[in-house]
C-alpha cells in the first residue's frame, strides 16, 4: 500500500482541480474578540484551503493593537486568490498573501492634522481603495494633538500597483487637508 493509498489518494483528482494543492502562507490581523479566528478560518475552509498550521501571535500587537495571525495551507495555485477575496470579503485584515501579492512596498508620511482628520479612517480607506494594507505605523505629536502631526505609513502594495495606491493616499490627503511626502527610500526614517 502507498502513501497516496493512505492520505486518500490524489487531492488534486478528487477536486478535479487538474493541479497538486500547494503551500501558501497568509498573515492576517485579527481583533482581540471572541470569535474572530473562527471567522478567520471559515472563509478558508469555504473555499477548499487545506489549514496546514496557525500560529496565533497573542503576545504581540500590530500598531493598530490587532494580534497578527499567520495561516499556513495547501489548496490548488487557482484557488488561492478565490481564499485571499473571500477573507476581504468577510472583513479580515489580510497582511500578507503571498510573496506575489503584496511584492512591493512604499512609506509615505502624511503631514497636518492627521489625528483631527481621523486617522483611523485614512488608514481604513486606504486599504479598502488600494491594492494595499498597513504594515507599521508611526505617529508623532510633539505638540500635542492640538498642533499639527505627522504619520509614517509603511505600506505593502500588490506588484505593480505602488502608483494606483500612492493616488489613494494624495486623494485622501486633499480630502483631509493633509500634506503627503512620498515615495519615501526603503530604511527612511
Amino acid at each position: 500500500m502507498s502513501a497516496q493509498d493512505l492520505d486518500g489518494g490524489n487531492d488534486a483528482e478528487a477536486d478535479g482541480s487538474g493541479e497538486m494543492p500547494k503551500p501558501h502562507t497568509i498573515r492576517l490581523e485579527l481583533a482581540d474578540e471572541p470569535g474572530q479566528l473562527l471567522a478567520a478560518l471559515e472563509p478558508i475552509s469555504d473555499n477548499g484551503g487545506n489549514l496546514l498550521s496557525i500560529f496565533h501571535e497573542r503576545g504581540n500587537l500590530t500598531p493598530r493593537g490587532h494580534i497578527p495571525v499567520e495561516v499556513d495551507l495547501e489548496c490548488p495555485p487557482d484557488r488561492f486568490e478565490r481564499i485571499v477575496d473571500a477573507l476581504r470579503d468577510a472583513g479580515v485584515n489580510v497582511i500578507r498573501a503571498g510573496a506575489e501579492h503584496f511584492g512591493e512596498e512604499v512609506m509615505v508620511i502624511l503631514v497636518g492634522d492627521t489625528v483631527d482628520s481621523d486617522l483611523s479612517d485614512t488608514l481604513h480607506r486606504i486599504e479598502s481603495s488600494a491594492d494595499a494594507t498597513l504594515q507599521d505605523l508611526s505617529l508623532s505629536a510633539r505638540e500635542g494633538t492640538d498642533e499639527a502631526s505627522s504619520a509614517r505609513l509603511r505600506l505593502a502594495v500588490r506588484s505593480g500597483r505602488v502608483d494606483e495606491t500612492l493616488a489613494v493616499v494624495r486623494d485622501l490627503a486633499a480630502e483631509k487637508g493633509l500634506h503627503v511626502v512620498e515615495p519615501l527610500a526603503e530604511g527612511a526614517q
